[in-house]
Formats: structure tokens, sequence, C-alpha cells
């Protein structure tokens, strides 16, 4: 793995591995909306630090999706095979969550089922191990380091998502993050997330 790999455009370049990611985002802010005050402007959760690692997190995914475009993959590398077994199980367990999305009413209650019933925020997860993957298949240091800071940047912004979700859902959504973990794999603690 070479922290920074030759460059090459070619059809057999990560971006394959990338390229969905788009969709979603477009797709989603579409449908989501942001919650109004009583005289219909709209409210605001974010801090100014949560705004910045919001908006950084947005470009280091973008970042990823650039990059790989200039990421070629090398047939019977040993890491091609291995980043691509962690992408595709990222995939999956990213098909899970859209479905989870797509089967619920989001104007009227939380998402809680699918992968949603593990992590208040699969999403993420699902995201930081698909990078993880294609970092792997195209052996980038590059992408495996812009991953991690995706990660943390994530971690910073999500308290804002969720005050957000309150907003949005109420006591629904209070109950479901008393009894749901924030993140896939970390319990719950005792004390508020």
């Amino acid at each position: 793995m070479l922290l920074i790999p030759e460059f090459e455009l070619g059809l057999w370049n990560a971006w394959i591995l990338t390229l969905w990611l788009l969709l979603p985002l477009i797709v989603l802010s579409l449908v989501i909306k942001s919650p109004e005050t009583e005289e219909g402007e709209s409210s605001t959760v974010f801090s100014k630090t949560e705004r910045i690692a919001f908006l950084a997190y947005h470009i280091m995914a973008f970042l990823i999706i650039i990059y790989s475009v200039f990421l070629p993959l090398k047939l019977g590398a040993t890491w091609l095979y291995a980043g691509l077994a962690i992408y595709l199980l990222g995939m999956i367990m990213y098909m899970i969550v859209l479905v989870s999305f797509a089967t619920t009413p989001l104007d009227r209650e939380p998402v809680v089922k699918g992968l949603y019933r593990y992590s208040r925020h699969p999403t993420y997860v699902v995201s930081f191990i698909v990078f993880i993957g294609v970092g792997i298949a195209s052996a980038s240091w590059l992408v495996l380091l812009l991953s991690a800071l995706y990660m943390v940047l994530i971690v910073i912004a999500v308290p804002a998502e969720e005050r957000f979700l309150v907003q949005q859902y109420g006591d629904a959504y209070r109950r479901y993050m008393d009894k749901t973990p924030r993140w896939i794999g970390i319990p719950k603690s005792r004390k508020s997330d």
C-alpha cells in the first residue's frame, strides 16, 4: 500500500465503488425537511462546531468520491479482494438501511426497524465500512485516512441531528433514544449519549 498510489483515469477505478453514494444524498435532501418554528421559520439545531463538522464530513465524502476516480483497482492483488469483501458487507448493510428508510412514513414516525434497531445512525457506520473497503481495495492510505476523519466529524455532528429528530418526532424519538445505542457495537450507556 502506498500513501498516494499511482493516478490514472480508467473504467476499472475505485469510482465504481463510490459513485452510489451520490444518489441517496440527493434523494434524502429532497425528502427530509427542516423542522419549523411557530412563526414558520426554519429552526437551527447546530452549534457552530457541529455546523462546521457537518459541512466538513460532507466535503470529506465528496473528496473520497472525487479521489476514487483516479484510483486504479489492481486485479489479482490480495488487498483488492479483502477490500471488496468489506465493501460488499457494507453494501448489504446499506441496502438494509435503505429498505428501512423507504418503508417508513417519515412524516409520521422515525425509522426504528432494520439496522436502526441496533443503532440510531447505521447509515454513517455503513458508509464508514464502505469507505474502509474502498480504501483497502484500492490500496490507498489516503482514502483510509479520509475515512477515519469522516467518522470523527460525524461523531461531532450527530448530536445536532438527534436534536433535529427530537424536534421532528418528539417523545417517539426520545423513547427510541432511550432504548437504542447511538452506534452499532457500542452498548447504550446508562447516562445520556
